[in-house]
């Protein structure tokens, strides 16, 4: 499949994930399952959007359920159905789909969707980075004085940034990084994220301009289900460099 198909299907399983969620409301919505942290929700998008993927032919790897479809596949979807659960239990529009497409190079493209608002992140690999069809870019800020930060957790030592906000969904997030919309995400939790909470976005983060690491410089593109990494993200090289001192 070409990248521009591969995007037609993510938007697909974007409407297939909505669809799913539509008749979840009161305690339904809030439901959780015997597994820690996973809400009812969570295995009702699943549900939705797995068979769109495996119908065409790719391997999946999912927060909910793990590696499921072809072994054999050429290309692998790194998928978080619900990526800010606990916002969409609550009716906080900030959550979304995040769903990246890995061939033997890497990540190929991506697709980020608010599921509450309809706005689109995608990008491709060496062809850049959209919401909808606008192309992105990010802030040009470089020192932390001046930064808005999406925060993970709070930190035990605050940075003196402009303002800071925790937000609830990662992958919109480091979007919004990738916008221009805030200037820095900074997990200063150890391992936080497994690699669904990410892929998407640094995809979209790396063909806007955006800096996203490791903080102890391991590799982020890892599509091992227990693998789990603290990500850092920066409009800038400068920016970028104030959080890793910060955590180092």
């Amino acid at each position: 499949m070409t990248p521009d198909e591969l995007l037609d299907l993510f938007a697909r399983a974007a409407d297939a994930q909505r669809a799913s969620l539509l008749d979840l409301v009161g305690s339904d919505r809030r439901a959780r399952t015997d597994r820690p942290g996973q809400y009812h929700l969570d295995t009702v998008a699943d549900a939705a959007i797995l068979p769109l993927l495996h119908d065409a032919g790719l391997r999946v790897l999912s927060e909910e359920s793990g590696w499921t479809g072809d072994p054999d596949a050429a290309i692998a979807a790194v998928l978080d159905p619900v990526d800010g659960s606990t916002n969409c239990a609550r009716g906080i529009p900030y959550w979304g789909i995040s769903v990246c497409a890995v061939d033997a190079e890497g990540p190929l493209c991506s697709l980020v969707e608010n599921g509450a608002t309809g706005a689109a992140y995608t990008a491709i690999r060496g062809s850049g980075a959209w919401l909808d069809d606008t192309p992105l870019t990010t802030a040009a800020t470089r020192d932390i004085e001046r930064a808005v930060v999406a925060l993970v957790a709070v930190p035990e030592r605050a940075l003196p940034w402009r303002q800071c906000r925790a937000l609830g969904s990662s992958a919109l997030a480091l979007c919004d990084v990738a916008a221009g919309n805030l200037d820095a995400f900074f997990d200063t939790t150890d391992s936080a994220h497994h690699v669904w909470d990410y892929l998407g976005a640094l995809l979209v983060c790396a063909e806007a301009g955006a800096h996203v690491v490791d903080a102890h410089d391991r590799e982020l593109v890892a599509l091992e289900s227990e693998t789990r990494r603290q990500v850092l993200g920066a409009c800038t090289p400068e920016l970028l460099d104030v959080l890793r001192d910060a955590v180092t």
